[in-house]
């Protein structure tokens, strides 16, 4: 049997950490646009300023919230509610489609890192998976499901 409990805490720490990077990048990319006083397209480079804080610190807060989520479940070693694991789908889908963007833009290890990160996401989903609910019949033809 896997262990579950050390797969969903070191996720829950990795996310909280790469909380921590991304507010740090953003940051810096905050005060290095602030130091060129460029516009884009005649936007204000103050305003331009003020949304990378803010995008830092939301996805900052998100990605730490799907980390203690994450921690939270390996401590307490019991399928999360329906509206966490929603947050954890969606921070799931949040990796793969970075991942595929940090390709191009950073190179294979940005790629990895994602990748192992979405990994880690999705073995905690699928090991806490909810007990108890069965999957739905499948269709039969005619409209009526068979006893």
């Amino acid at each position: 049997m896997v262990a579950r409990r050390p797969i969903a805490l070191t996720a829950g720490i990795v996310l909280v950490l790469e909380a921590v990077g991304l507010v740090l990048l953003h940051m810096v990319l905050a005060k290095v646009m602030g130091g060129q006083r460029m516009s884009l397209d005649g936007l204000d480079p103050d305003l331009m300023v003020t949304a990378i804080w803010v995008m830092g610190g939301v996805f900052g807060a998100y990605v730490a919230l799907c980390g203690a989520l994450l921690v939270r479940l390996g401590v307490r070693d019991r399928a999360l509610g329906r509206a966490a694991r929603i947050v954890l789908i969606a921070c799931a889908i949040t990796h793969g489609v970075l991942g595929a963007v940090t390709v191009g833009l950073v190179g294979w290890a940005a790629f990895a890192y994602m990748t192992v990160v979405l990994g880690l996401i999705v073995a905690s989903l699928t090991l806490y998976a909810p007990e108890g609910e069965e999957p739905p019949a499948p269709p039969v033809e005619g409209g009526v499901a068979a006893a």
